[in-house]
């Protein structure tokens, strides 16, 4: 593996979307005490549904601690690869490398730098140097060279790309104060442009309420296709989400991709608030002394927050009376893809879903 210095736009690579062949994902084992409850017991085996429903399309790769190597390869099947790797957690697609790939079919990863959502500022764990690493170690592993981007702070989950000169983001994540300060948004914009590939960076005011990643991208839009998305919608005008989703959608309505196409806006509906219980703040420890949920804290589920597999799209469940209807919207989005829905209320527990902990490796020549 070569450690590049070069510009992705300079050497031809752009960022491919989400929808377009892979190789195959990435994911982290969930440990981490403060983010899972009691003991992780629940996480894993909603890690493991995800793992097998994307597996059946595409290889999956596990990275485990030492100390959780022998559970992971009892509960996951054969098929799934297990890697050892220090991490701090088990957010694969913010602390994993973002694949890039030419005309030619090669590909090679991003090495954004990774300070937990904020580091000092506002981030959510400290310390994050094993996370930091990550993206360089899988490259290492698969054998791809990688680009040091590593002076700029940026998530996997804070972009997204439609393949053909597009990316979004929210503002509210990539001109939080704990990322990079020192640049203003139209140097963040060309930062983009430059290792993306892209011609046009569309800018949403903001995400899912309470989303402690400063409102990710992947929790409110995502491209199903060139030129469509899917927006988490409310039409609970009490509800301070509607107001933020109308913001976006307003946004959307007014602007074109980098191809000059209107943007198709898809409103996906957005469950029930989910919150916190008592029982399951009480299966969490302590970071820092203090408790990292509290009772009835509403947490930012989304059925946005799915994963498109080759054959497949792996969203979530909440066990709420939208479920099916969001599964129906996605199915006629992705008419080739079978829709596989999981119960994913204990990873949401953590604070994200299940495109939080998965990073699609494009396929390659």
């Amino acid at each position: 593996m070569k450690i590049l210095h070069t510009i992705p736009r300079e050497d031809g690579f752009f960022m491919p979307a989400e929808f377009e062949p892979h190789y195959g994902c990435l994911m982290i084992w969930p440990e981490r005490a403060d983010s899972w409850q009691y003991g992780a017991v629940a996480a894993r085996r909603a890690f493991c549904e995800v793992a097998k429903a994307i597996a059946e399309s595409e290889k999956v790769i596990m990275l485990v601690s030492f100390e959780q190597y022998d559970t992971a390869r009892e509960m996951l099947p054969e098929y799934i690869r297990v890697v050892e790797m220090s991490t701090d957690d088990s957010w694969a697609r913010d602390c994993g490398p973002t694949f890039v790939k030419n005309k030619a079919g090669e590909i090679r990863g991003i090495d954004w730098g990774f300070n937990a959502w904020g580091g000092l500022y506002d981030g959510l764990y400290f310390p994050w140097d094993k996370d930091n690493k990550v993206a360089r170690k899988v490259c290492d592993l698969l054998e791809k060279d990688t680009y040091d981007a590593r002076d700029f702070i940026l998530e996997g989950g804070a972009i997204h790309s439609d393949g053909e000169g597009t990316v979004m983001v929210t503002e509210s994540c990539l001109l939080s104060k704990g990322r990079n300060p020192e640049l203003t948004k139209e140097e963040i914009e060309q930062k983009l442009k430059a290792y993306l590939n892209v011609e046009k960076v569309l800018w949403l005011p903001c995400g899912i309420y309470n989303d402690e990643t400063n409102e990710h991208i992947d929790n409110i839009c995502a491209f199903t296709a060139p030129g469509e998305v899917v927006l988490a919608w409310t039409d609970d005008t009490k509800d301070p989400q509607y107001e933020m989703s109308k913001r976006c959608f307003d946004y959307l309505m007014q602007e074109t991709d980098a191809k000059g196409r209107k943007i198709l806006v898809h409103k996906l509906p957005l469950p029930s608030p989910v919150y916190m219980t008592e029982e399951e703040c009480e299966g969490l420890i302590h970071w820092d002394g203090e408790p990292t949920r509290t009772d009835g804290e509403r947490l930012a589920a989304s059925y946005v927050n799915f994963y498109i597999a080759n054959k497949s799209i792996v969203m979530p469940f909440f066990g709420d009376e939208k479920d099916e209807e969001a599964k129906k919207i996605l199915e006629q989005l992705f008419p080739m893809r079978k829709v596989v829905p999981v119960s994913a209320r204990d990873i949401l527990i953590g604070g994200g879903n299940i495109h939080c902990i998965t990073q699609q490796i494009p396929l390659w020549k």
